[in-house]
């Protein structure tokens, strides 16, 4: 070997020289964190996206560089009042956001522990144990059970060496691996038996390998770069508020700047009518929504917690609810990843086999009628084989140790007895062999060995079959077309043979396996979850499609898909992928829900296309191989169990409980978090939209006392901003959420209802507020400051009788009214407050405000609540349009 091999031997800093810095110029830790196991490092996580970076994102949106400003304006202008409160809206804001991503990113740290994998080598002649990073090209790795593969290796030793792909090729059957070379290029990562991945497990055997890949070369590595250059999408709701944010902006500043110039010709003081522009402004600007928007999302991050769903971004939350695709993996997400038998064929019959994963809970059905298995001795015979010649065993706790598809064999067979002869020897599988024997100490003048393999070999070694009466001339035709029927059906298939030797026979080899009884077939599969049929049926009624993205066999996929109700037309594989353009892909995709055998890069094709026809794709997934495409993905969703760290750093949403039905919750409170978000636009803008009108029309009217003054516009948006918009919040979900098609991804904030209403209910607002106005204004006892307490407590009021309309967007609140205990809370602490300001002698001097009588509250009241009946009238107007259309 040493002179097939030549190794480098190296220093850590050497190692660096080597592979990273003279190729690429990077720098030591730049080379450190990408020869480090992708996705691990904390410490570079936290330097990318540490609490300053957090609290200073909170700041990136439109209405707050307005608010920033208005800020700035009135601390200049020596309003520091007006400044003080602008300034803290802001930062509360940012606080409230800032606090919630961080409980999210400390919720998923307490799920990832991580440590720094090792590896053992050989260097000159020495065994040694080294971080898995100080490893270069040609060190020989030593490989045993249980074992991580640090690197990317090529096999030259093995001994019975099966590992788990699963994390990178989706395939939940582990890998047989051999030493032989392969012939060709481009060769799927499934089939490369020869190669050893880095982060796969060693589930069986030993082996030697030579590193050939390390860093960014390894298929981790590739993958790793794939995440690193994939896009990182905005969300719809992110899209949807900047855009609305933006226009927001310019309406306010072209407001601003034609009320500006209107109070000049009017002939206002320059200083008079610049404070007037910028109460407009600061009343017309909705302040409280970002803050009533990040509440909103909070208080369902929350929610998604309490339902094993955390989420790592806020605005993650209604991405799902939004969603009109889900691509999810199979292995692990749809299927539980344990293997389990659930098809028995012998000579007496074709046994199905109930029972889910490794619970040895389970019964045996012929012809769909439950059967006394004691009865079927050919039966009994083919499920103590599976379990005699098997390496694997059961852990007290629960799981399997040892091969997934022989502990399959050991727990269909424990659904009968437990099968004990002790051993003599065995002959361990190899793939060359494909098949594995052992040698068992029988009472009686004999001992027994018992085989197991493929079909294809075990019958050539079979020269009679076992019926359950007694042996009989084989049947190859019969027993292969019924392993051929298994196998379309996406079950692993695997033969059982016996045979008798004399009692002093206490060793086998490979050439004694002939003239073998035949006695059946165990067919296998790694289940689909019971629950996730259920979610993917509430999945089709919600309108949101599922697509299978795996990389196991097509067939397995196939039947999969089936019995989760997946709808395709079929199925395609990688090799199909890479030979499609692009356009011809798109109109698979139309009609093809099943994609087999594929690789990262096709995962984050076929996601980014269906982006490019304008859906909002989520994709599930637990393995490395899905992180490049949870990255790119409008949401990413990663398995918080069985996920690897690099898929849950990939993502923007953990499953706890790596359960797929927790995805129908999450879209649910998703779509109840956007209905929130309207109904909280739909109450915010027009009230602010009235308060900036009514300093607009003073203006252009020519009032030199407006009825408003910038304090109280302050005060109406800060108290009712928090005792009436936050409560909207905490409104119950609405019935039928899950009934709705998903919105489009481009459908505005401000729906066409939501324009209307700031129409209606701005001018409804602003007139009775300038009527009661004036009326005070003209009568015997003129104070200006009842007119404007007047009009202070009716906006007030309004937006409390609105507040009330403003449960449900669509349908009437009758019913209703009295549903959100923290609403009403709201409403008697803002009724409080404005008996406070109004009577209290101090708050009078520093609000200028003055009491009222009760009849004056009279005429507010019935003013203010026309609201509510015009808003209804409204509503049934429109239902009732709809209902004729």
């Amino acid at each position: 070997m040493n002179g097939e091999v030549s190794w480098y031997r190296a220093t850590a800093d050497e190692t660096f020289s080597l592979l990273e810095t003279g190729k690429e110029g990077l720098s030591k830790d730049e080379a450190s964190l990408r020869l480090s196991k992708f996705g691990y490092n904390e410490v570079e996580t936290r330097k990318k996206h540490g609490p300053v970076y957090l609290f200073f994102k909170q700041f990136a949106n439109p209405l707050i560089y307005v608010l920033i400003a208005a800020a700035l304006v009135t601390f200049f202008l020596d309003e520091y009042a007006d400044s003080a409160v602008i300034t803290g809206v802001i930062f509360a804001n940012a606080l409230i956001g800032f606090i919630q991503e961080r409980k999210a990113e400390h919720a998923l740290e307490s799920l990832v522990k991580m440590m720094e994998p090792e590896a053992t080598v050989l260097r000159g002649g020495l065994r040694e144990l080294i971080p898995s990073r100080e490893l270069v090209v040609g060190d020989v790795v030593l490989l045993e059970a249980g074992a991580r593969i640090p690197a990317d290796l090529r096999l030259f030793q093995n001994k019975n060496l099966r590992i788990d792909e699963s994390a990178l090729t989706g395939e939940s059957v582990a890998a047989e691996k051999n030493n032989l070379p392969i012939p060709g290029e481009d060769i799927p990562l499934g089939d490369q038996k020869n190669m050893a991945f880095s982060a796969t497990l060693i589930t069986q055997g030993v082996g030697m390998g030579v590193v050939v890949s390390t860093g960014i070369r390894t298929e981790i590595g590739k993958i790793s770069e794939l995440i690193r250059e994939s896009e990182t999408i905005s969300t719809p709701l992110t899209r949807t508020v900047n855009r609305l944010g933006k226009l927001l902006f310019i309406v306010i500043l072209f407001v601003s700047i034609f009320t500006y110039i209107v109070g000049r010709l009017q002939g206002f003081e320059n200083l008079d009518i610049f404070l007037a522009t910028v109460s407009m402004a600061v009343a017309a600007i909705p302040e409280g929504l970002p803050a009533l928007i990040t509440i909103s999302l909070a208080i369902g991050v929350k929610s998604m917690a309490s339902k094993n769903s955390i989420i790592r971004n806020l605005p993650s939350v209604e991405t799902l609810g939004s969603a009109t695709v889900i691509c999810s993996d199979k292995t692990g997400t749809l299927t539980m990843n344990q293997m389990t038998v659930t098809s028995i064929y012998t000579l007496e019959g074709l046994f199905d086999v109930t029972g889910d994963g490794y619970s040895t809970e389970g019964d045996f059905f012929l012809n769909n009628k439950q059967v006394e298995f004691q009865k079927y001795q050919s039966m009994l015979d083919t499920l103590k084989a599976g379990a005699l010649c098997n390496d694997a065993y059961i852990r007290e706790e629960g799981g399997i140790d040892g091969d997934p598809t022989e502990g399959a064999l050991l727990v269909s067979a424990m659904k009968v007895s437990s099968f004990h002869l002790p051993r003599l020897d065995s002959i361990p599988f190899e793939s060359e062999k494909m098949f594995m024997a052992t040698l068992h100490e029988e009472s009686g003048d004999s001992n027994v060995v018992y085989v197991k393999g493929s079909p294809e070999k075990i019958i050539t070694m079979c020269s009679s079959q076992y019926d359950g009466k007694g042996e009989t001339e084989i049947e190859v035709g019969k027993i292969l077309e019924a392993a051929s029927k298994m196998a379309s059906g996406g079950l692993r298939v695997i033969a059982m043979a016996y045979k008798h030797v004399e009692v002093h026979k206490t060793e086998i080899f490979v050439e004694d396996m002939s003239d073998l009884t035949f006695l059946g077939l165990q067919g296998m599969m790694d289940p689909p979850r019971e629950e996730v049929k259920e979610a993917i049926k509430k999945c089709n009624t919600a309108g949101i499609r599922v697509i299978m993205i795996t990389g196991d066999h097509v067939l397995t996929a196939n039947s999969i898909a089936g019995q989760l109700g997946i709808t395709t037309d079929g199925a395609l594989s990688g090799s199909d992928l890479d030979s499609m353009s692009d356009e011809h892909l798109l109109e698979n995709l139309k009609k093809i829900s099943v994609f087999a055998r594929t690789s990262p890069a096709d995962k984050s094709r076929i996601v980014g296309l269906l982006q490019d026809q304008g859906n909002v794709v989520a994709v599930t997934g637990d393995g490395i191989n899905d992180a490049p495409a949870l990255k790119r993905a409008d949401i990413g969703i990663a398995m918080g169990r069985s996920g690897t760290e690099v898929a849950k750093e990939a993502a923007d949403m953990v499953l706890a409980d790596d359960n797929f039905a927790s995805i129908v919750n999450a879209i649910e409170e998703g779509r109840d978090v956007y209905d929130k978000i309207q109904k909280v636009i739909l109450w915010t803008l027009p009230t602010n939209a009235a308060e900036g009108l009514a300093i607009m029309a003073a203006v252009l009217l020519g009032i030199t006392n407006p009825p408003l003054l910038p304090l109280h516009i302050l005060w109406i948006n800060t108290v009712t901003a928090i005792g009436l918009g936050v409560p909207i919040v905490f409104e119950p979900k609405e019935d039928r959420l899950l009934m709705k098609r998903p919105r489009s991804p481009y459908e505005p904030l401000l729906l066409p209802v939501i324009k209307r209403r700031i129409i209606i209910v701005a001018l409804l607002m602003v007139t009775a507020s300038f009527l009661l106005f004036f009326f005070e204004m003209n009568s015997p006892n003129m104070n200006i400051s009842k007119a404007q307490t007047t009009v202070l407590n009716t906006i007030v009021l309004f937006e409390v009788f609105y507040l009330f309309s403003s449960k449900s967007i669509y349908e009437s609140v009758i019913g209703r009214l009295f549903s959100n205990r923290i609403m009403l809370g709201g409403i008697a602490l803002v009724i409080f407050l404005q008996l406070f300001i109004t009577y209290n002698p101090l708050m009078n001097s520093v609000m200028r405000t003055a009491p009222l009588e009760i009849a004056d509250w009279v005429i507010i009241v019935l003013v203010s609540s026309t609201v509510f009946f015009i808003i209804e009238g409204e509503k049934l107007l429109h239902r009732r349009i709809r209902e004729r259309r």
